[in-house]
């Protein structure tokens, strides 16, 4: 028989071995040696010096479209490969349906980062937080904020429940932040993250040294960080407890960010009783997050919490739903829950079910007396769904106690407030599911509960069909907690990249704040240079380029036009007794849209040029009211441009003042436009 392999880490660009033969890893299905791992001589130090001097450099010198587009060459690549790695996860206990949670989950987040990177992250190296703020009355000194990349490196140190999208959902957010990554995954399933590793460095995309792999014990790791270098951590409260008391945290202020367990609920609401709905999508939800990954998710449904006068229903109902599991072998014919990741985890289960019975009892499933499909129950690290029900709202233990595997506790509730009280009893939570059809019920919860929760789903039938479920952290939104679900946040889309950046205030002139973010602010300098911006390519054209058009006189006739034309016959355009009673107006002003429209007529040049394309404006405001016989002009000017790579042409986005005959400004907005980035197109010349 040939020996498992040993798993190596790949560091400073080169796959490594331990010194040792290393601990065996059992698969969680047959008990056999999948894999070795070890990390005797690892000299842990020279991955962060090689991170902070190799990575970290190469990662800073791309735009963050650039690092998007690698992650999505990555994510694609990975894609094509996740049968492969499906397979692999089965001998982590995984079915096919928990591998769309792992496998495909960590593609698809890799993916949306990279989506994200592209929408809404400028084609630069830094980010602009905000508009910038006058510091003075003449508005010659102004302060900015601006996130620029940390030059230290992202440690990463996952769980074991998700070998692939634990380690995914860190590295996307930041490399997209140009921060490199050490990845430190769990050794119990430490030989599917290092399959996926592999793919990665295979594909040869990404920068040198702007991802390493540590398989094995990271013991002295934290030394080596200090206040540019981050910890991102997901696992059990207390090992984040300990790590958050290393003088790395305490001293030298690594940022540390941690995703811990945490006693999740569902609550039915008090309207949600049997034969509607939202009864039958609470059961299913429960069910659901119970048997997924074998309850093995660190938001799993811990406790559900329902109506006491609806307690035997739900139970009966969750019975019913449960003795359609069938456990065993992922892949072997009807499966539908896996094992654990290994038997050491089966009994850590069985220890913290004894404690939840100090004062509940257990309805459903007896771990002595179950049928396993496709293997060797003695052999395996099988469990079945297990639910136990607690009357007792005093009882701490469903409170305290997490099983953490298929497990799940009924508790009982008297009116909504004792729901809220229960919810937040779980000390700070990832997520808490509220099951209703009353909008009234969704917001007394989410203002009492909110606070204790990382987020708040609420199902009913008009959304269930899109819904994602309790479960599942989605890349656009925050993942994370206070309290004992770990007080941190990842995810969130640009949140979480903003996360692995240095927010920093930047004063000075319009001029220099210009310089600095590449985009022009009010008060810096125009060019004006005879030759209309709509004239100039994107090869051409530069920030501050502008054009002053007008002025143009307002009739009353104008105004009945356009309001005859349009059907906006507003008393404050047509009625001059009714306006001029209007304190704001005192007379007939003329439609905003109007001056809009016709600042359009003024600063458009007309001919074929390398604008293609008007697709609309940002932060309009009308700010003086203007009357007949008034006149407008109206200044446009280059305000920021953005390439698109592999595009024939970029946005550019101009600052539009339109001001009456005194100066004063009537009309503000952004106008976005299409640009060519060269004219005469190539094509055509």
């Amino acid at each position: 028989m040939t020996a498992a392999p040993l798993l190596e880490s790949y560091v400073a660009g080169h796959w490594w071995a331990s010194a040792d033969e290393g601990t065996p890893l059992p698969d969680a299905v047959t008990g056999e040696t999948v894999a070795r791992i070890g990390s005797r001589g690892l000299d842990v130090g020279a991955m962060v010096d090689h991170a902070r001097t190799v990575g970290g450099p190469a990662l800073r010198e791309l735009t963050f479209h650039q690092r998007a587009a690698l992650l999505k060459a990555v994510g694609l690549h990975l894609m094509g490969r996740k049968d492969e790695f499906s397979a692999l996860s089965h001998r982590t206990g995984a079915t096919d349906g928990d591998n769309l949670v792992d496998v495909d989950g960590g593609f698809g987040t890799l993916l949306s980062y990279a989506s994200t990177g592209r929408r809404e992250l400028p084609d630069d190296v830094l980010v602009l937080d905000g508009p910038p703020t006058p510091l003075g009355r003449g508005g010659t000194f102004l302060g900015q904020h601006v996130y620029t990349s940390l030059t230290g490196v992202a440690v990463q140190i996952n769980a074991f429940n998700f070998p692939v999208w634990g380690m995914l959902e860190k590295l996307a957010p930041a490399f997209l932040a140009g921060m490199p990554t050490i990845v430190k995954p769990a050794s119990q399933t430490a030989y599917l993250t290092e399959a996926v590793f592999r793919a990665i460095v295979e594909t040869g995309l990404l920068p040198e040294g702007s991802v390493q792999l540590l398989a094995g014990s990271a013991s002295g790791l934290l030394d080596h960080l200090d206040g540019q270098d981050l910890v991102g951590f997901t696992g059990s409260a207390s090992t984040a407890a300990l790590l958050r008391s290393h003088p790395a945290v305490t001293e030298r202020a690594v940022r540390f960010n941690a995703e811990a367990d945490s006693l999740n609920c569902s609550v039915l609401g008090p309207d949600a009783g049997p034969g509607t709905p939202e009864f039958d999508l609470f059961v299913d939800g429960v069910v659901t997050e119970m048997t997924v990954k074998a309850g093995q998710k660190c938001t799993a449904i811990r406790r559900a919490i329902v109506p006491r006068e609806h307690a035997d229903a739900v139970v009966e109902a969750l019975r019913a739903k449960l003795s359609d599991v069938v456990v065993g072998a992922p892949g072997a014919e009807g499966v539908t829950m896996g094992a654990l990741a290994s038997r050491d985890q089966v009994a850590e289960v069985l220890r913290a079910v004894e404690r939840l019975r100090t004062h509940a009892s257990l309805v459903v499933g007896d771990p002595d007396r179950f049928d396993v499909v496709g293997a060797d129950r003695g052999r395996g690290a099988f469990l079945p769904p297990m639910l136990l029900r607690c009357d007792d709202p005093a009882a701490p233990e469903p409170h305290d106690v997490e099983a953490f595997g298929p497990v799940s506790t009924v508790l009982t509730y008297d009116g909504l407030d004792d729901a809220v009280a229960l919810a937040r009893r779980g000390q700070g939570s990832l997520v808490a599911s509220l099951v209703t059809h009353d909008p009234d019920v969704a917001r007394r919860f989410v203002l009492g509960a909110g606070s204790a929760h990382g987020r708040i789903h609420v199902l009913d039938r008009d959304d269930a069909g899109e819904s994602t479920g309790h479960g599942s952290p989605l890349p656009v939104l925050v993942h994370g907690g206070p309290g004992r679900a770990g007080g941190g946040e990842e995810l969130g889309g640009v949140r979480g990249v903003l996360h692995h950046m240095q927010r920093t205030a930047v004063q000075g002139s319009p001029d220099v704040l210009t310089g600095v973010g590449n985009r022009w602010v009010t008060g810096a300098t125009r060019n004006d240079d005879g030759v209309h911006p709509f004239r100039k390519s994107l090869a051409e054209l530069r920030i501050g380029d502008s054009v002053t058009a007008g002025p143009r006189e307002i009739t009353l006739a104008d105004i009945e036009h356009f309001a005859e034309f349009t059907g906006d016959t507003f008393y404050a355009h047509m009625d001059e007794a009714a306006a001029a009673a209007n304190p704001l107006f005192g007379g007939r002003v003329a439609h905003g849209y109007l001056i809009v429209s016709w600042a359009a007529g003024l600063f458009v040049d007309p001919d074929p040029g390398p604008v293609l394309a008007n697709y609309g404006v940002d932060n309009l405001r009308f700010l003086t009211p203007v009357k007949p016989g008034e006149q407008v002009t109206v200044t446009l000017t280059c305000k920021q441009i953005t390439p698109r790579g592999g595009a024939d042409h970029g946005e550019v986005r101009w600052d539009a003042v339109v001001v009456d005959s005194s100066g004063s400004p009537v009309a503000t907005y952004d106008v976005l436009t299409m640009v060519a980035k060269e004219w005469p197109p190539a094509s055509a010349s």
